[in-house]
């Protein structure tokens, strides 16, 4: 058996290692070896990825014996497989460096599944007892819980150290070893010596590792920068804090038996340990919690809640087709397994509604006739062309994929509500990888290598978007007065490179939450997150992809809010119940308004983009939604489809269809490619993509912002559908969608889900601007647009709008019947910029029958004086008789130690009137920006309004 290399550092260790985790499989199989232990402080982070470059190597590998067998050699292998017993594939070995508080260092490696639960029950403890990023593990841990780990000692300087590793060594000798890794100083065969004979007298065998910090040595300058990045240092200060040079890399068997002449043993026994440590990640077995309740089975339980939910979405008596697709639908989970995962949707769901919270799912799971029926969604999944088995696949055997959209104020009830019912043992949110970009790497790259403030803010706003790279060619530095030939720079534009796409450091998912059977915390390690009362695993949505783990979404989003309050407001004042499923539908006055591309505030149609669309769409259907919020996106724009497809709709172009096969894909977009799913259907039937290549496909999409893009499949792609006999032209348009849904696109089922909301809100919007207004002024921040503009689009639809009043206003604004048997708008006092909601609350519940001037607000209320200024500056005593400017001399009178009524006399008795304050009036062009200031909008005029008489040219 080949050396394999025991305690490597990847990039996971943030900030300090300088390779990827995949970069060190890919490498370890040119240079030989069996395996590679990816071996990052305190953290597990990173080994999935290095886990599944090894299943890649292993599938090219077994492919190409397949072929050898069957047609003989067949040239030389793949560029990473060029040694001469490529066949031989490495393998990831899970492990983790522990650095105790005691200031030991040990390389956890485990046995068996027994000891990978031990290591992430460790992890577990050490990070759970610390803030977000840190680990506060002791030895006391180690003792009582390494149970299932081979152990790998480090060595340090001095003697206290050999205290403690005598009680490792009394604990886990027979598991244990004292670890050799060279320093790279001349010193080293001295070292090994001297080393050896502190594992003799500690009873424990030597084992040797190169302990790298990169794959290769061309790392080292990059290295070096992490370091003064983590350090807040410049590379030229970092003095002993920089590599002595380029060795501290992954080594070959030779290159190890050489470093480590007169200790080959050492060598031998990482080879026989690593032959023995037979653990792989492929073994974790993950188990859904079964769901199971009142005796009933999760098959039985949700085939009864989905019929029963057929029964109430259909009360008139559902259809033959879709009580078909049902009985389809239940099959097909009950055979792959899936019901538990539907049932916890629907109970998340369930106590979602129990408490009054608006929620929508989506995905591409959720627009199913069983989603439909348990009510996580409510768009019938008779919309569109959507077919199950391209989301719940037997063959592609992938996990089903559900988000649930919540009210954003509110989601973090639900949050809670999962963790409390499954325990945070079994519960915890995904991870999110915060990689390095173009912008951050710039300005962190740049700092470290000496450049001012002024050259890193010069080329830093060339940057746009999520790229960038752009903005580092030699014209572009030119034209912003940089020399691209002097060599500072060249050396920083290399290193920013380099760095693009490293792991910065872990965040938590938006709301993706991996439950569990049994122990999460046995199947990956969980800490805690930044914010109070979260915890989260260590690996991202793309590892648990890897792994088959399941997640749910639990999503926020503010429209869902605007629209609950919307309903509420109905049910007060019009008497309206509504639901997201009970709205009247295709309401042609609704088509109408969008038609007019009057959409502001309304869900995913109010950018310019969508607004410039909407007259050239001209939506006269539910389905015409869909295709509205997918289509203003990268993936059909940069594909050239946009233009295509108004042309055909508008009976411009002749609707035609490359072939049968795509005809029956394309049909509803008018033989034009919108959606994610219709590329991927592109990808298999018009260029003989098979489903795992297709899979892979649509992973590089979901990828692409961190690892590049999909440009590999594109010589695979185009000679596909060449093949087939597709015309170029279409095919560089297709692929060139397909590369743009890697920045964004959308599925067909996503857009179905949006669309119904784009509905509801346009619906509200409609019939009820005033309602409409104010949810969305009370559901900010969130949308395109601002109070102000919010305000005058109400106005223009012919709503009363009313100023924030002391004795009226409360916190949110509100609906107030105007004389003519309409409704108007309140602004409340949230509006005002510095008032918090628990001084407006005490004002409101202390009013009585009103306030008369800001000192009553003062000594009733007990609000601050900085808060009734605010108030006076918001013009919310103009009610009391009093303009902006009296309220305000008024309130700023009132001082903390302004005495009480009993003692506002002087020594007569008299009362002390001061004489009155004669106060200039204000224009009105005063008043308009002081309501700004305090509001950020004005009910008086609009800016240039006061203008207009400059702006507007004078005729004779």
């Amino acid at each position: 058996m080949p050396f394999a290399e025991l305690s490597a550092t990847s990039n996971f260790t943030f900030l300090t290692g300088a390779s990827h985790p995949e970069e060190y499989i890919k490498h370890a199989a040119v240079i030989g070896l069996s395996g590679v232990a990816i071996a990052d402080v305190n953290s597990v982070a990173g080994i999935v990825r290095a886990h599944a470059a090894a299943r890649e190597i292993a599938r090219e590998v077994a492919d190409r014996q397949a072929l050898e067998a069957l047609h003989g050699p067949i040239g030389p292998p793949a560029p990473r497989l060029t040694r001469p017993d490529w066949a031989n594939c490495p393998r990831l070995i899970p492990a983790t460096r522990l650095v105790l508080r005691e200031g030991l260092q040990i390389t956890a490696l485990p046995r068996d599944r027994q000891g990978w639960a031990s290591l992430c029950r460790l992890l577990s403890l050490g990070r759970q007892r610390a803030p977000k990023g840190d680990c506060d593990l002791w030895l006391k841990d180690v003792l009582n819980g390494a149970e299932g780990l081979h152990l790998l000692l480090h060595p340090r300087g001095g003697r206290d150290w050999q205290a403690l590793a005598r009680q490792l060594a009394a604990r886990f000798g027979d598991h244990m070893h004292l670890l050799l890794s060279p320093h790279y100083d001349g010193r080293d065969l001295a070292r090994f010596d001297r080393l050896a004979g502190v594992a003799a007298r500690l009873g424990l065998p030597t084992i040797a590792a190169a302990a790298p910090r990169m794959h290769r040595g061309h790392r080292r300058r990059l290295a070096d920068v992490l370091s003064a990045i983590r350090l807040g240092m410049k590379v030229e200060d970092l003095g002993r804090h920089a590599l002595r040079n380029s060795e501290q890399r992954l080594r070959s068997e030779p290159e190890m038996r050489y470093l480590y002449r007169g200790h080959e043993g050492a060598v031998e026994r990482a080879m026989d340990l690593a032959v023995r440590l037979r653990f792989s990640l492929d073994a974790l077995r993950y188990e859904y919690p079964s769901e199971v309740a009142n005796g009933e089975t999760p098959s039985q339980r949700l085939r009864r809640l989905a019929l029963e939910g057929l029964e109430r979405r259909y009360p008139g008596g559902a259809s033959e087709r879709v009580r078909g697709m049902l009985e389809h639908e239940l099959t097909l989970i009950a055979k792959l397994r899936y019901a538990p995962y539907f049932l916890t949707v629907h109970d998340v769901v369930a106590f979602a509604r129990s408490r009054g919270i608006l929620c929508q799912g989506r995905g591409s799971a959720a627009n199913s006739v069983v989603c439909y029926c348990l009510g996580v969604t409510s768009v019938s999944p008779e919309i569109g062309t959507m077919v199950f088995e391209r989301f719940v696949s037997e063959a592609r055997d992938e996990p089903p994929d559900i988000d649930v959209d919540f009210e954003h104020e509110r989601r973090e009830e639900v949050v809670q509500w999962i963790y409390k019912r499954y325990g945070r043992h079994r519960a915890g949110l995904c991870a999110t990888v915060i990689h390095y970009r173009t912008k951050r790497a710039i300005r962190e790259v740049g700092r470290a290598m000496g450049l001012s403030e002024d050259i890193l803010g010069a080329m830093s706003s060339q940057i746009w978007g999520h790229g960038g790279e752009g903005a580092l060619d030699t014209e572009r530095l030119r034209e912003i007065v940089l020399d691209p030939r002097d060599p500072r720079l060249v050396v920083t534009l290399g290193l920013i490179r380099e760095i693009i796409g490293f792991p910065r450091h872990l965040s938590q998912h938006v709301g993706g939450f991996v439950i569990t059977e049994g122990r999460l915390d046995e199947l990956v390690p969980i800490e805690n997150a930044s914010m109070v009362d979260r915890t989260v695993i260590c690996w991202d949505k793309d590892d648990i992809d890897t792994l088959g783990i399941l997640k749910v979404d639990v999503l926020a989003l503010g429209m869902l809010t605007c629209i609950r309050k919307a309903f509420d407001l109905l049910a007060e004042h019009r008497n309206a119940c509504y639901t997201l499923a009970t709205l009247p539908p295709e309401d042609p006055d609704v088509y109408t308004m969008l038609c007019r591309a009057d959409s502001l505030g309304v869900f995913q149609v109010e950018s310019r983009a969508q607004m410039n669309f909407l007259p050239r769409m001209r939506p006269r259907s539910f389905y015409d939604l869909v295709i509205q919020v997918a289509i203003i996106r990268p993936g059909p724009i940069q594909g050239d489809m946009v233009h295509p497809f108004i042309r055909r709709r508008n009976g411009e172009e002749t609707v035609s269809f490359p072939s049968d096969d795509l005809g029956r894909v394309l049909r509803k977009t008018l033989g034009v490619p919108l959606f994610q799913e219709q590329a991927m259907q592109i990808a298999i039937i018009g260029a003989g993509f098979t489903p795992e290549e297709a899979d892979r496909l649509r992973r590089s999409l979901a990828t692409f912002k961190k690892h590049g893009n999909v440009s590999e499949f594109r010589n695979r792609f185009l000679r596909g559908m060449r093949a087939n006999g597709y015309d170029a032209n279409f095919a560089e348009r297709c692929f060139s969608q397909i590369e743009g849904f890697g920045s964004y696109g959308f599925p067909e089922s996503h857009a179905a889900s949006f669309a119904h909301l784009v509905y509801t809100s346009a619906w509200i919007k409609c019939h009820h601007p005033a309602i409409f207004a104010c949810a969305l002024l009370n559901s900010q921040p969130m949308g395109f647009y601002a109070p102000a503009q919010i305000v005058r689009d109400a106005r223009e639809h012919g709503v009363t709008l009313r100023p924030v009043c002391i004795n009226t206003s409360y916190w949110d604004n509100a609906i107030e019947p105007d004389r003519h048997g309409r409704l108007a708008l309140r602004l409340g006092f949230r509006q005002i910029t510095g008032v918090t909601q628990d001084e407006v609350d005490w004002i409101a519940a202390a009013r009585g029958n009103g306030y008369t001037s800001p000192e009553d607000v003062w000594r009733r209320a007990g609000v601050p004086p900085a808060t009734l200024q605010r108030l006076a500056e918001a013009d919310a005593f103009a009610a009391l008789g009093l303009s902006r400017r009296e309220a305000l001399w008024q309130a700023r009178a009132i001082q903390a130690d302004t005495p009480l009524p009993l003692f506002a006399q002087d020594i007569d008795g008299e009362a002390i009137n001061e004489p009155a304050a004669h106060l200039p009036v204000m224009r009105l062009g005063e008043e308009v920006v002081e309501d700004y200031i305090a509001l950020r909008l004005s009910l008086r005029s609009h800016p240039l309004a006061l203008l207009r008489h400059i702006l507007t040219p004078q005729t004779g």
